[in-house]
C-alpha cells in the first residue's frame, strides 16, 4: 500500500518568494575594494548580497581578516526527502565561509576561485536546530594557494560538519 502525500490530501500549501540584485554588479564592486571592506559592506548592507543567499536565506554575520560567519534559520524549504537540511545546505554554508575567509584577506583587484571542497557531515540539522552559523577561517595564504577550514553549527553550539578547502588566487 503506498500513501500520497500532496496539498489536495493535506489541505497544506507551502510557498517561498524572494528577490535579488543584479549579481554582475555586485561582481564589479569586488573588483574596486579589497576583499575585507568588500565583504564587510556586505554584510552591514551597503553592497547587496549574493543571489545564492537569498536562494536559500542566509546572511553574513560577521567579517574579521581571515574569518567570516555567515548564519541561516533552518526552514522546511531546506529539507531533503527525509526530513533533515539537505547536505548541499550544509556545503553551501561551508563553502561560502572558507570563500569569503580567504577572499577577506585578498587587496583590491585580486580574485580566487575553490580548486576543492571537502566535508563531513556530523549531525542531522532541522528547523528545531536553532540559528546555524558558519565559521570559515584561513589556514595558510600563499600567493598562489590558500587553505582553509571552516565549521557548521548548530544553535546550542554542536558541531554538525567541517571542511577544508583550497584556493587558487589569481593575481
Amino acid at each position: 500500500m503506498t500513501t500520497e502525500i500532496s496539498a489536495e490530501t493535506t489541505g497544506v500549501t507551502r510557498e517561498r518568494t524572494y528577490t535579488w540584485d543584479d549579481p554582475a554588479a555586485l561582481a564589479a564592486a569586488a573588483t574596486d575594494r579589497d576583499g575585507l571592506s568588500f565583504l564587510r559592506a556586505m554584510a552591514d548592507g551597503t553592497l547587496p548580497p549574493p543571489p545564492i543567499m537569498g536562494t536559500i536565506g542566509a546572511t553574513v554575520e560577521s567579517v574579521e581578516v581571515g574569518r567570516v560567519v555567515f548564519a541561516l534559520e533552518a526552514a522546511e524549504f531546506h529539507y531533503n526527502p527525509i526530513g533533515s537540511v539537505h547536505g548541499g545546505i550544509y556545503a553551501t554554508l561551508l563553502d561560502s565561509a572558507l570563500g569569503c575567509a580567504v577572499h577577506s584577506t585578498l587587496p583590491a583587484g585580486v580574485a580566487y576561485t575553490s580548486l576543492d571542497l571537502s566535508v563531513k557531515f556530523l549531525r542531522r540539522l532541522s528547523a528545531d536546530s536553532g540559528t546555524i552559523r558558519a565559521t570559515g577561517f584561513v589556514v595558510h595564504a600563499g600567493t598562489r594557494t590558500a587553505l582553509a577550514r571552516a565549521e557548521l553549527t548548530d544553535g546550542a553550539g554542536r558541531l554538525a560538519a567541517e571542511a577544508t578547502s583550497s584556493c587558487l588566487i589569481m593575481r
